[in-house]
């Protein structure tokens, strides 16, 4: 068999690490890569937010139009959400949403044998157990994303995902170790933990928590680093944190998810922690490593946000210390409760919003990596241009670091002083 294929991901690494697994799967088969002219090709869809539904439909479309002759796989969010209007208006050969997965390399055969159209949705992904994938290698240069957990149970009132990825479910802690020590044995060097909600880990195991398997997997052989892609401030528990401070395999970065820095805003979004609470956590582990890296994730805009409410998440956001955020404007869901909500917030003041809250990052990332000028860092290099004898890297906190005059490969680690010419933006 001679056959080929090509994948498209689109919104998060998460996707992008099922592509891969998927793409390990079908190169098993004695598929080959081929982005020219592929045999078959698999979209996975977003469905994070509704302008990520518009993308998704639109790539859809395109990316048929483009391949006309492949047999065409949809997977993902969008898909299982609106699985309905795919098959009826889009027609895809083959569709699945966010469960049978793992079955697509058997229902490209099968649609081979039969040529009819497959549609195979799980409706409730409540009922959704941990689907596993295999064994994959989704990286960027010499950092590698491992997936161990799939689905939310937050049901924060702005977020679809629960609905579309199912309950939060967690993968096998042997299967974890496996795959890590698979990534190891290849070269990789810094592991990133990911998936949907990954601080919910072993919350459905009876043997292992989030910090049992951190632990765990900071002990392999030869692994050098060790990352938390995003942790909700509640599953930071004093386990965690000890090994995030004093266990060197840990990236010295933690990227905690605020939302909202007013607590009737944070009502309103169902989050499930106060102010106060969030506070304290943020500041306990500011006193144990006041360089440790701080970034998060912030909504403008939410319904009947006031001028004092977002007053009040700039003033809280300085107060915290954090050094970088990720700012997105609200966006109204179909389906979620957030989406009936009265007082919308006009685009223009979610856009201004936006805008402040970005430029009050770029001075807290400044201010900030500015406290490293003139130290001595060690960088992780992940792409190095031989040419011009030059590499990018980061730091264990997250600082992007360009290193010229330099011999050397991905995957070295390099000591440098660090001069504020050589930070790169984010």
């Amino acid at each position: 068999m001679n056959r080929t294929f090509r994948t498209f991901s689109l919104g998060c690494k998460v996707n992008s690490y099922e592509c891969s697994a998927l793409s390990s799967t079908l190169l098993s088969r004695g598929y080959k890569e081929d982005k020219e002219n592929p045999d078959v090709i698999i979209i996975n869809t977003c469905s994070v937010t509704s302008t990520a539904d518009q993308k998704s439909r639109q790539h859809i479309r395109s990316i048929m139009k483009d391949y006309p002759n492949a047999i065409c796989v949809v997977m993902g969010c969008y898909a299982q959400g609106n699985y309905e209007f795919i098959s009826n208006e889009i027609k895809p050969h083959i569709l699945v949403g966010t469960s049978n997965r793992h079955l697509i390399p058997d229902l490209i055969e099968q649609y081979y044998q039969n040529g009819k159209n497959i549609v195979k949705v799980d409706i409730n992904p409540r009922l959704y157990k941990y689907e596993e994938l295999g064994v994959t290698s989704f990286s960027e240069n010499i950092r590698s994303y491992l997936k161990i957990q799939d689905g939310c149970d937050n049901f924060c009132s702005y977020c679809l995902i629960p609905y579309r990825r199912g309950k939060a479910r967690s993968r096998k802690k042997e299967n974890v170790i496996e795959e890590a020590k698979y990534l190891i044995s290849k070269g990789y060097k810094e592991i990133v933990l990911t998936g949907i909600h990954v601080g919910g880990y072993g919350k459905d195991l009876s043997d292992c928590s989030f910090s049992d398997l951190v632990e765990s997997l900071s002990k392999l052989d030869n692994l050098y680093r060790l990352r938390i892609s995003s942790i909700e401030e509640s599953e930071i528990d004093d386990k965690l944190i000890e090994l995030v401070i004093n266990n060197p395999i840990l990236a010295k970065h933690l990227h905690i998810p605020l939302q909202s820095g007013s607590e009737t805003v944070l009502k309103r979004m169902n989050r499930k922690y106060s102010v106060n609470d969030f506070y304290q956590k943020i500041h306990y582990i500011h006193e144990l490593n006041p360089d440790l890296a701080l970034t998060s994730d912030v909504i403008v805009g939410f319904p009947g946000e006031s001028e004092e409410e977002f007053q009040e998440t700039i003033d809280f956001i300085k107060k915290c210390g954090f050094n970088m955020l990720h700012v997105f404007p609200f966006s109204a869901r179909e389906g979620t409760l957030a989406y009936k909500m009265k007082d919308q917030i006009d685009p223009r003041i979610k856009k201004e919003r936006a805008r402040t809250l970005i430029e009050l990052s770029k001075k807290l990332w400044e201010e900030y990596t500015d406290r490293f000028i003139g130290k001595e860092v060690d960088v992780l290099l992940e792409n190095y241009e031989p040419n011009e004898n030059m590499g990018t890297g980061h730091t264990s906190n997250y600082i992007h670091v360009l290193i010229k005059g330099c011999i050397a490969k991905p995957g070295d680690i390099i000591r440098v002083k660090l001069e504020k010419s050589m930070i790169l933006s984010e």
